[in-house]
């Protein structure tokens, strides 16, 4: 087997593992529709979940008729199309940025307290708290003219 080969396989390799532990951990949806009588796209993970977004988070979408929104495609699961419209949306896209993900994750995750946290704040409280900042030292007074 050649370098070229090799090196091609060795990259091959590397692109299918991280294509696997994507699909383990990026939602993919399986079936998109346009629910004209919600007026919502409703769009359904791997997992079995539902969710759905009107028209108009959609960029692209918001001057789309019915029967336009009606031909979404999920492509690959990771994006959906329309190519009447010629408009894509990514479907993490939709779940972190639309549906502003990251923003209560990080009220979530700051939240959280673990029994490593706990205990750290027990012993602080036994010593008085946590310790004060050491304020800055006091500037000289300015010289008096002679």
């Amino acid at each position: 087997m050649s370098e070229a080969d090799k090196e091609f396989q060795k990259r091959y390799r590397a692109a299918k593992e991280l294509g696997e532990h994507l699909d383990k951990t990026e939602p993919r949806a399986v079936h998109a529709e346009y629910d004209a009588e919600r007026g919502v796209i409703m769009v359904q993970l791997r997992s079995g979940c539902w969710f759905g977004f009107p028209p108009g988070m959609g960029p692209g979408l918001e001057n789309g008729t019915p029967e336009q929104l009606a031909q979404v495609e999920v492509v690959w699961g990771e994006g959906l199309h329309w190519e009447e419209l010629d408009a894509d949306i990514s479907v993490p896209g939709l779940i972190f940025d639309l549906l502003d993900a990251p923003a209560w994750w990080a009220r979530w995750i700051a939240s959280r307290t673990s029994a490593k946290k706990a205990a750290a704040s027990r012993e602080n409280g036994k010593k008085g708290g946590r310790p004060r900042k050491a304020s800055a030292p006091k500037p000289p007074p300015p010289a008096k003219a002679a």
